[in-house]
């Protein structure tokens, strides 16, 4: 077994809530995966900054060395930063390792709590030790370092579901259509609906459709369709797990 494999199994699950109401499972990453992630991290940035301070240096004559150190603060402090809020949370040492940071119900993280985790992070590395990291991950049930903590974040798995795999942990109503979405939706809308679709044989119709009855306007349920609202959201995950097509 690899090593991110027994990292896996030693992860939590941690149940998320949209604020339409609907819940779903998040599965933080633990000690091992981070880690790897974070010297992938480590040695892309590293490139970054050495083949940026060769090309500076040729006019630091003109420019001065401040160029080069002022380079330097940037790749430290806003290499993960960037990528966290314009890369869906995944710097290329998460996307290597299939994580992505994100907020406590599962949304994007946000540019400020981004920076803040970030900025905490040399607390976390003291002294380039890395012990208040380990002890602060270790110490928490869903892996969380200091400025996880102080930021409110969490690094999780991202959603990796083969079509086979959420077809077989879905029970499929034999009555409920297949409907293609009207407009694009994002990864957070899918994993919504196919979270949705997962619940529903536990909720019972009545309070399938009080969930369901705000959010299947905004996915586009009119009264052309003639559907009950969870009707119409299992009929959005059937298409995006595959089935009837």
């Amino acid at each position: 077994m690899s090593d991110n494999a027994s990292d896996r199994s030693r992860d939590t699950l941690v149940a998320a809530r949209t604020p339409e109401g609907i819940e779903y499972e998040l599965k933080p990453a633990g000690l091992m995966a981070r880690a790897v992630a974070y010297l992938v991290d480590t040695l892309i940035s590293g490139a970054i900054f050495t083949v940026g301070a060769m090309i500076l240096t040729l006019g630091a004559k003109i420019t001065g060395q401040w160029i080069i150190y002022l380079f330097m603060f940037a790749i430290t402090w806003f290499y993960h930063v960037s990528f966290e809020v314009f890369g869906g949370g995944r710097t290329p040492g998460k996307r290597t390792m299939g994580l992505r940071v994100v907020m406590p119900d599962g949304s994007p993280v946000s540019p400020g709590a981004s920076f803040l985790r970030n900025v905490l992070r040399f607390a976390d590395t003291f002294m380039s030790l890395y012990h208040i990291a380990f002890l602060t991950m270790t110490a928490s049930r869903d892996f969380r370092r200091l400025g996880d903590h102080a930021a409110g974040t969490l690094v999780v798995y991202a959603r990796t579901d083969t079509t086979l795999d959420r077809r077989a942990r879905i029970a499929w109503p034999d009555w409920v259509p297949t409907i293609q979405p009207p407009r694009a939706l994002s990864n957070r809308e899918r994993q919504t609906i196919l979270a949705f679709a997962r619940r529903y044989p536990w909720l019972g119709l009545l309070r399938a459709n009080e969930i369901a009855t705000g959010y299947a306007r905004t996915l586009g349920l009119s009264d052309e369709h003639k559907l009950a609202p969870s009707t119409y959201i299992l009929g959005l995950a059937r298409f995006l797990a595959g089935v009837g097509q």
